[in-house]
């Protein structure tokens, strides 16, 4: 199915703080009213399917921070592809890429997606909070450290194994637990698999169909239902934490 270009558009403004509860933990309790209160931001609404990303350019300022939704960042070179899954809390610099290689860079949307738009103003309305801004630069340097993890995984020989580590990383943010097992709540289709795990979209058909006959995992209504415990190389690579929801 042809997804059409999303084009960004601001819209009203929003508190990043009453967003983003991490962030306001950041700051002290006594300060945290004004400072939910000083942190406001443009919002772009953005809905499923191709974003021209690098058309969000900022003059200044810290980037763009994702307060719901679902993205992918699909990179190219020479036809060969690799891919990041995106959500709540990530930063974004889109329109700063390697200028030194001809990368084919494509943003999508996978589910609606607003982005706080976090400008040099904003930059200046949270200088008074050292803290927010410490909290900022740890979100820039967790998602350079979950691109290291999904190295590693990639680099797995299986690819039924790369599937299972990904799926089980993936839960450690996004994962909650239900019933029968470890709920991942992210509908992901087999051409975004295949990306995330550097793989061909009819191996990751199969190696899906060898993990469920496997009982360990399993197609549910808008994501994955996870069986068992974490595969043991994903558990030397990045510890996994699961909360109750």
């Amino acid at each position: 199915m042809r997804m059409t270009a999303v084009v960004s558009t601001v819209t009203d403004a929003c508190r990043v703080l009453r967003e983003d509860r991490e962030l306001a933990d950041a700051v002290a309790e006594a300060h945290r009213p004004q400072a939910t209160r000083d942190c406001v931001a443009r919002v772009i609404p953005l809905r499923p399917g191709r974003w021209a990303a690098q058309a969000a350019t900022l003059s200044g300022g810290v980037g763009l921070l994702v307060l719901d939704g679902l993205l992918v960042r699909r990179v190219g070179i020479d036809e060969r592809y690799g891919a990041e899954l995106l959500g709540q809390g990530d930063l974004l610099r889109p329109w700063q890429e390697n200028p030194t290689l001809t990368l084919d860079a494509v943003w999508r949307i996978l589910k609606p997606t607003r982005l706080a738009i976090l400008d040099e103003e904003f930059a200046n309305r949270v200088a008074p909070y050292p803290q927010l801004t410490a909290c900022l630069v740890g979100r820039a340097l967790q998602r350079s450290r979950n691109l290291v993890v999904n190295l590693a995984i990639i680099h797995q020989s299986r690819v039924d194994v790369r599937l299972h580590m990904l799926f089980w990383y993936l839960a450690g943010r996004w994962g909650r637990v239900g019933a029968k097992g470890l709920v991942l709540p992210v509908r992901l289709t087999h051409t975004v698999l295949a990306d995330l795990v550097a793989a061909r979209r009819p191996t990751v058909t199969s190696a899906l169909s060898l993990l469920a006959r496997q009982e360990l995992i399993e197609s549910v209504g808008g994501g994955w239902l996870l069986r068992g415990e974490p595969p043991g190389e994903l558990l030397q690579l990045s510890p996994v934490s699961i909360q109750a929801s």
